[in-house]
Formats: C-alpha cells, structure tokens, sequence
C-alpha cells in the first residue's frame, strides 16, 4: 500500500525545538564568555594576546572547519555528526570551565570551535530533511533563525546573572545540560540523513580548505585590530591562493568535498553573495552600537542586554513573518524590501548623539532587525531550498562560511573606517598637556579612552571622555550613514538577481531519490526524511518513477518538486540517483 507523505508531523516539530538547542546555545555562549573575559583573565593570569586568542580561536576553528563538517555530515550522517559534536562540546564545556591556565583555556576553547563546525550546519540541513514542504521549511528556519536572536538578546542578561552569583566558569557549563538533553531526545526525535554514493573524505581537500579559510580570517582579524600590516596582508593572500589551489582540486574529483557545480545556480550563487555582503555590512556597525550603549550611554552589560531586546523580537517577528510573506510577494522583493527597511533603520542610527542617544539607538535597532529578519529568513531558505536534500550539509555550510567571512570582512573594512573617523577627531579635540601613553591608548578606541582617563586627573579626564565619547558617536554617525547607502544597494541586487524566484509555488530543485528508513526512535517504517509529492511502499522505499507526483522521468534527471518558491534548477542525472535517508 502507498502512503501519500509531504508535510511534517508533530514529531518533526518537536525535533525542530530540539535542533533550536545548539543553535540558542552558540549564539549564547560568545556574549557570555564576553562577560566573563576580565574575571577569567585575572583569576588566570592571562596576558592581553592570551585573551584574543581565548576569544578569537573559537571562532577561527568554527570558520576553518564549517566546510568540511557540513560535507561529513552528508557523508556519515547529519544525526550522527550533530550528536557527536554535542558529545564533543560538553565535554570541551567542563574542560574549559575547569582550566587552569590561559593555555588549557584556549585548547579547550578550540576544540569547542571544532565541535562548534559540526552543530550549525547539521540543524540547518536536518531541517531541510525534515521539512520538505516550502511553507513549512520557511516557518521551521524563521523558528531556528528566531532560536539565534533569542541567544544573542539573551546573552547579556543571562551571562550578567550567571556571574553575580557563580564562578566564571559558570559561563561554559551553561551548555552542558542543553547539550545533554539533545542527547538524550536527539535520537529519538531526530531523522537520520546521509548520501549513499557521497564517496570518501579527501585529506589534501581538507587540508587545502583550511589553510584557504583560516589565514583569511585571521589576516582580516588583525587587519581591523592593527591595520594593513605585511604578516596579516600576507595572511590573506596566501589564503585566496590557496583558496585556488582548492577550487581547482574540486573540480577534478569525482567526489569532492566542496561540490562547485552548486555554484551553477544563479538563485543559490545569488543568496549566497546578498548573505556574504549582508554579513559584511551589518558585521563592521553592530559592534559600534554595543559599545555605545555601554561605553557611552554608561549601561552595565546586562542593562544594554535589556535595551537590545527588543530589536532582538523585532528580527524574530521578521523572521517569522517572512515565510507568509513569500507565499504572497516574490521573494527576491521581499529580501529587497527587508533590505530597504534595514537601511531605514541605519538611516535613523545617523541621528544618535553623544550624550546617550540610546532612545534613539534602540528605535534604529529595531527598524533595521524588524528588516533584517525578513531577509535573513527568506535567504536562508532560498539557499537551502535549492540544493539536492544530499547536498544540504555542504549548503548550509557555505551559507555559514559566507557570514563568517562576511563580517570578519566588514570588521576589518568598515569597522576600521569608523576607527579611522574616531582616531581622526579625537586626535583633533584632544586637551592640552596630556601625557604620550595616554594619547596612544586614547587613540586605539574608546575603551582605551576610558582607561587612559582613569590616570589623569579629574579636569584633564573629563575632558578626554568627553572628546572620546564625540569621537566615538562621530565614528558611528558616519557608518550608520555608509551603511544605510550600502544596504539601498544591496536590495537593488537583491532585486535584480532574485527577481525570477516566483512567490507561493514550490521550487524546482535539484535533488535526488531518497530512500525513507524508520521514524526517529523506532524500529518500523518511516516518514521522515521525504519529497514533497513521493509516494512511499509500507517497507519505507521512495520510488524515482513515483517522485513529482508519479511521472515515470521523475528522479531520472528532471527537475523535483520541493524547496522554496519558485526557483528553477534543472538537475544532473547523476544527482538524482543512490542517496538514502537511514534510520538506525
């Protein structure tokens, strides 16, 4: 007997708040620790390079190994990888709360970044396993994308509690019981996904998309902390070559580990360039407006984590609006309009001022994240939806590369413009008479300005934090206006290159036969891990000739029904045959 399968149950739905855990908690865990970094660095002892590399190695080993792992994960199983990073980074979690030196912190801190690689790309391709329906996917990733925010908002509050009544390392076993509850209903709740014929691991590929990927992260790093000095400038270069080398190597194997021919797909191509760039823009500004309301509004941690809450409701509220939204209005015009709204908001950021703004600050915040939501959900999902259910993994990998890359990109680009801004105007407002150890350190940043104040006297200090606080918010004026015009011009990209995408249809992806195993936790036949429109024998098996609705050419090399709205992709034969979902 067939049984008509396309829309996810209420057991996919309780998966997807356990696939929010990871995602809640990474978001968590960098403004956390962020908190926690000067209590940790004294009780510690660690030097001012030992806490850049506490803070920055989790990161670089997230950006260097997201490639890889999203494409291990179709490989051995996007369950099995996510439950063995979330084994992996409850156990890193204990270490690192329990270190005893700024060494054993940063080498916990990075196999946390390794763990890190594993956990984002296998929610977002799982979710693309489960939820083939594009109404439903576009709610599923606006509640994971809503999970993000959640962390972000929440990050500040919970972290400042946490430290009030606890040890730092309070602010690493936060993860632990998250982590050991989507261990224990992981298996039970989660499918499992992997490619049949997705060939062996390459070593050289792997090795090859490391040293692409980190050099260039961290040439951009110290580029936006020292300036265009020749080891960082040297650093990306040779990152972009070897970046070459591993384009080059991709296109011979017959199994690579970073399929190219994704890239073919001027919907895919196009999301992905809108999300790098979005990346870039929002990545060199944001950190501005944290420091304002701390350094000059004068809010405590948990006080600015408090004001940016609501801006964080307004993405989720975007974010959750988005996928109605698309079923009405062409989704490339609706990325644009989120983008139009984005820029408003920086548009109203151009008014803060320095004596707090922080009305004014907020009500910017959340203009431009009601917009940012709408187009961050909207563009995940047309990554996503474009892509064969094998090449899910490798896709949301890229999609998180391309941000990761696009704000070290904007930090090093934009962020170091407002540096300039705020170097230029204080040096011209600096009092009279202060000493040459203070001017440097006043010159770095704001938070230098604040600490050399602390070692002058009242009237020359006022002064400083006056001139500081002007500079600063001068600096901000001016990339809230940069980035307002940048964004308008991002949405007439958007516009342009996603105008096809049609609104309310299922797209038309590439994607290849699936066989369904067992339902998440039992041992009988499933119904996860579908097509939308496939028709399933009770012994769990897809047919090809029975995908799209019963045509016999289906999953021969025709285009598939499934993903997002109305995107065309015409499929590579060889793609649409041997992958498999497994249930064990």
């Amino acid at each position: 007997m067939k049984t008509e399968i396309g829309r996810a149950g209420r057991r996919e739905w309780i998966g997807l708040a356990v696939l929010t855990l990871p995602t809640l908690l990474l978001s968590l865990d960098m403004s956390v620790l962020f908190l926690a970094l000067p209590h940790l660095s004294e009780d510690l002892g660690a030097s001012a390079t030992q806490q850049l590399w506490i803070m920055d190695v989790y990161g670089f080993m997230i950006a260097g190994l997201l490639v890889t792992m999203g494409t291990l994960g179709d490989r051995i199983g996007r369950r099995r990888l996510l439950l063995i990073g979330a084994t992996a980074f409850s156990v890193a979690s204990v270490a690192a709360a329990y270190s005893t030196s700024p060494e054993m912190l940063i080498a916990t801190r990075a196999i946390l970044g390794v763990a890190g690689a594993t956990l984002m790309p296998s929610t977002l391709a799982l979710i693309s396993t489960m939820f083939t329906d594009a109404q439903q996917r576009g709610r599923a990733i606006a509640v994971w994308m809503s999970a993000f925010m959640g962390g972000v908002a929440l990050g500040p509050v919970v972290g400042g509690a946490l430290l009030e009544h606890f040890w730092w390392g309070g602010a690493f076993l936060l993860g632990v019981p998250v982590m050991l509850l989507l261990l224990a209903t992981g298996p039970f709740l989660l499918p499992e996904y992997r490619a049949e014929r997705a060939g062996r691991l390459d070593p050289l590929s792997v090795a090859l998309s490391l040293a692409a990927i980190l050099p260039v992260v961290y040439g951009l790093k110290e580029i936006a902390k020292s300036g265009w000095e020749p080891l960082p400038a040297t650093a990306v270069v040779a990152g972009a070559a070897f970046g070459v080398v591993f384009a080059r190597r991709q296109r011979r194997l017959p199994d690579p580990l970073l399929d190219l021919r994704l890239f073919a797909n001027r919907t895919f191509s196009s999301a992905l360039v809108i999300w790098l760039l979005f990346g870039l823009i929002q990545g060199g500004s944001y950190l501005f407006f944290a420091l304002h309301l701390q350094v000059v509004a004068g809010l405590s941690p948990m006080e600015a984590g408090l004001w940016l809450l609501p801006s964080s409701l307004a993405m989720v509220v975007g974010s959750q609006a988005a996928p109605a939204l698309a079923q009405r209005f062409r989704p490339g015009s609706l990325i644009a309009g989120g983008l139009l709204v984005t820029a408003l908001g920086y548009g109203v950021l151009t008014g803060v001022d320095a004596d707090g703004g922080v009305a004014i600050l907020v009500t910017g915040l959340v203009i431009s994240l009601l917009g940012v939501g709408v187009a961050a959900a909207l563009g995940t999902d047309l990554i996503l939806g474009v892509v064969p259910p094998a090449k899910a993994g490798s896709a949301s990998a890229l999609s998180e590369t391309s941000a990761e890359l696009g704000i070290a990109l904007g930090v090093a680009t934009l962020g170091s413009l407002g540096t300039a801004v705020y170097r230029d105007r204080l040096t011209d407002a600096l009092p009279g008479g202060l000493p040459d150890e203070a001017v440097r350190t006043a010159t770095e940043g704001i938070t230098g300005a604040a600490a050399a104040a602390g070692t002058l006297p009242a009237g020359q200090a006022g002064q400083l934090i006056a001139a500081a606080h002007d500079a600063f918010t001068t600096g901000l004026t001016t990339l809230a206006a940069l980035s307002a015009v940048l964004f308008v011009g991002l949405a007439a990209l958007a516009f342009v290159t996603l105008r096809h995408v049609r609104p309310g249809s299922e797209v038309e992806a590439a994607g290849p036969s699936v066989a369904v195993g067992e339902k998440p936790g039992e041992g009988g036949h499933g119904d996860l891990g579908r097509r939308a429109g496939s028709d399933v024998e009770a012994d769990g098996t897809v047919h090809p000739g029975d995908v799209g609705g019963g045509d016999p050419e289906a999953g021969q090399g025709r285009d598939v029904r499934g993903g997002m709205p109305g995107v065309a992709h015409h499929a590579d034969p060889a793609d649409l045959v041997g992958e498999r979902v497994t249930q064990h």
